[in-house]
């Protein structure tokens, strides 16, 4: 096949991929993604560009499949193509490194994880500056890295700046209450648990309004409530959560 319908192809499977992936499906997914990569590598020269966001797309599919060495493999070799291109792609960079330390961070290891995430940040702000929505998602995800480590009074500095970026215009609102999860669940280690249970509450009215009270995600923050709630000696679970609306 002429190579520039090849190289379509590989785009096409690429956008499949990454349908499917947030679809859940993880193994046509992952089939989608192999495809692709494949004909880049026969398309393309080592550095170009189009095999690290393949390569990116098969990390995030791996690391869903709790698959974490593959993922850590090929987001690696991602990131050696990205940082080639250092020059015209700094924000794919950036997020090679912001999914090398979320994929410590899944992993539980919190110290390997941050040097990546706190690359991500340094990145990511010197190319958007520092109130990009992309700045503030990399800010708390480092945050979540810190409060992994006990360093939890950076790590509340960081939520509280993640927060004021995502609070500013409806782009960032779906942020907002996982953000406030993790800043309530950082001021609980502290022992400021009369602080975090607002907090917890709106996270949890939050998420009912855009998700729904049934997503597996309203449960977390649920229990994470009723942990806060039963320390304050309180009932476990609140009567009745008023959905707040969304500006």
């Amino acid at each position: 096949m002429w190579r520039p319908l090849l190289i379509v192809r590989a785009r096409w499977l690429g956008v499949r991929a990454e349908e499917e992936r947030r679809a859940g499906c993880g193994e046509s997914a992952e089939r989608f993604a192999d495809e692709a990569l494949a004909l880049a590598e026969r398309t393309t020269k080592p550095d170009d560009f189009l095999r690290a966001v393949f390569l990116n797309t098969l990390g995030m599919i791996y690391k869903s499949q709790g698959r974490y060495d593959d993922a850590a493999r090929v987001y690696l070799r991602g990131l050696r193509i990205a940082r080639l291109r250092f020059g015209r792609d700094p924000l794919a960079v950036a997020t090679f490194y912001h999914n090398l330390g979320g994929l410590e961070h899944a992993r539980g290891r919190h110290a390997r994880a941050e040097p990546f995430a706190r690359r991500a940040v340094e990145i990511r702000e010197r190319a958007l500056g520092a109130g990009h929505l992309d700045v503030a998602r990399d800010i708390a995800a480092l945050a979540a890295i810190l409060d992994g480590l006990r360093r939890h009074d950076e790590a509340e500095a960081l939520h509280r700046r993640a927060l004021a970026v995502f609070g500013r215009g409806r782009r960032g609102r779906r942020e907002i209450p996982y953000v406030l999860s993790n800043l309530s669940a950082c001021l609980h280690a502290q022992g400021r648990t009369a602080e975090a249970e607002p907090l917890a509450l709106r996270a949890v009215a939050l998420k009912q309004a855009l998700l729904g009270a049934a997503h597996p995600d309203v449960e977390v923050s649920l229990h994470n409530l009723s942990v806060i709630r039963t320390s304050l000696g309180r009932p476990a679970q609140p009567t009745l959560l008023h959905s707040p609306a969304m500006t």
